[in-house]
């Protein structure tokens, strides 16, 4: 398998009292979760999504983790948060969490990232001094231009949401930037491409852009999880 090195880091930010983001840097998988706002036990939602894909990560074998093992770790995290809402009398008012993030693994022979994403969390691929959002934000279209909206799918309802899914070829030298959404709430496209350009450590890039998007305002929780990818 391919040489991946990884960093993560997070920052409660300026204004809320708790972080309800959780973050997962494994070996294959990398995962960012955001409990949602205004949800009981937000950040308990977060954790149990982080949790269902800490163990997705180390169940997989020497070929790495399969679209349909994704798509089923999240359905099982829906599954494990529904179920924690209904054990906890003081998380009636329910659960909620975004995730997003990619797999490691191979399809048809080729080494690949599997992407995933419920909500607004997001997956960036940053090569050649392009930053590409690959995730589409979950969010009520009239919302949209405020830059926060109202998420219209989330872990923790019932029927579970629909994760988007989407399989990459790996290329050499490409790095994935996994956030919520506190990074692009505070820190533009083009500042978030110089940092990765310039950071070649992903600890480093990680830790700068959290650094940032709380000096820029830091109304949420942030959390970063960069990527490096080298065959």
């Amino acid at each position: 398998m391919a040489n991946i090195r990884s960093g993560a880091a997070t920052d409660v930010g300026k204004i809320r009292r708790r972080n309800e983001d959780s973050v997962l840097a494994g070996a294959g998988v990398f995962a960012v979760a955001d409990g949602m706002g205004g949800h009981a036990a937000g950040d308990v939602a977060s954790r149990i999504a982080v949790e269902a894909l800490q163990r997705l990560d180390e169940s997989s074998g020497p070929s790495g983790v399969a679209p349909l093992d994704v798509r089923d770790a999240i359905v099982q995290a829906n599954a494990d948060i529904l179920a924690a809402a209904a054990a906890d009398p003081a998380a009636q008012g329910g659960m909620g969490t975004t995730a997003a993030g990619l797999c490691l693994g191979i399809v048809d022979g080729d080494e690949c990232f599997v992407v995933f994403n419920v909500g607004d969390s997001r997956v960036y691929r940053y090569a050649a001094d392009t930053l590409e959002q690959l995730t589409v934000d979950h969010v009520a279209p009239e919302a949209v231009t405020l830059r926060r909206g109202v998420i219209t799918r989330a872990l923790g309802t019932d029927p579970g949401p629909r994760p988007d899914l989407w399989v990459r070829t790996a290329e050499a030298g490409e790095r994935y930037l996994v956030c919520s959404d506190g990074l692009p709430l505070e820190v533009p496209d083009a500042e978030i491409a110089s940092v990765l350009a310039t950071c070649e450590d992903p600890s480093q890039a990680a830790e700068e852009l959290v650094r940032r998007a709380v000096l820029a305002g830091g109304r949420d929780n942030v959390t970063v999880v960069v990527v490096d990818y080298q065959p």
